[in-house]
């Protein structure tokens, strides 16, 4: 048998803790969908894992997004059309994870299935409006700061009920769920808390029926903490770090902004 790469020893590594942690928690394996964020990958690591069975991406900066979108599409339909298919998802779905300026709507929409950080009322109308031009109806998710932290984006716990029904009135957004982030560095203690609290957040606008069938994902969970957020109801987690590792830093690069997750 030969032998795998650190790249595929990672991502089998992290495969098996999703099915450990859903299964503790009396849940299939199956409900949880793992999207790799691949904001620390190389362009070699996202041409292996998409060979591994990952159909799910994500990125959380809209210029690399948009180079990287094309980029691995096509080597996607490229390895389909050659009858090399063995190992590939279905299909290559991409999506938004980090913070989202409304001035870069317009470009990412074309690019994306699905945006997990709709964080105000502001954003949530030019998605709708950009939305409309595209004649396209949009998945999303309410991003939701369940740690309450000034430094981070989100929609406070208070206002989200309402935010969820404005979204839903809205003809060219489907929402489909909430996105939180556990404070950087926090507790198993802290980061059941948050996943709590989001999960609460999320029960109370399923009651009210706001979204219908369709509001049913949970966001939360990345590299240092999925296993809590798996515990607490995640029905999506977004892992890079665990996959990927970590690359040196970038010295022209800010070691961390707003639109930056841990993972």
């Amino acid at each position: 048998m030969p032998k795998m790469s650190p790249l595929a020893e990672r991502l089998s590594l992290v495969r098996q803790r999703i099915a450990a942690a859903a299964e503790k928690a009396g849940r299939r394996p199956a409900e949880i969908t793992l999207v790799a964020v691949t904001k620390e990958a190389a362009p070699e690591q996202i041409r292996e894992i998409l060979q591994y069975g990952v159909g799910d991406l994500g990125e959380n900066r809209v210029q690399i997004l948009t180079q990287r979108v094309g980029q691995f599409n096509e080597f996607f339909q490229r390895r389909q059309k050659a009858g090399d298919a063995s190992g590939l998802a279905a299909r290559l779905r991409w999506h938004m994870v980090g913070h989202l300026q409304r001035n870069k709507v317009k470009g990412v929409l074309p690019l994306v299935d699905v945006i997990h950080s709709v964080d105000s009322l502001r954003l949530a109308e030019e998605i709708e409006a950009q939305a409309g031009k595209l004649e396209k109806k949009i998945p999303v998710l309410l991003q939701l700061n369940a740690s309450e932290e000034a430094s981070k984006s989100g929609v406070a716990v208070g206002a989200a009920l309402h935010l969820a029904e404005q979204i839903h009135m809205m003809s060219h957004m489907v929402l489909v769920g909430l996105m939180t982030m556990a404070p950087l560095g926090a507790s198993p203690e802290q980061a059941h808390f948050v996943f709590s609290r989001t999960r609460e957040v999320f029960d109370e606008i399923k009651w009210n029926k706001i979204g219908g069938n369709g509001f049913r994902h949970l966001s939360m969970g990345m590299s240092g903490d999925f296993e809590a957020a798996i515990a607490e109801g995640a029905t999506i987690v977004r892992i890079g770090t665990a996959i990927f590792g970590r690359k040196a830093p970038d010295p022209d690069r800010p070691e961390r902004d707003e639109a930056d997750e841990k993972r």
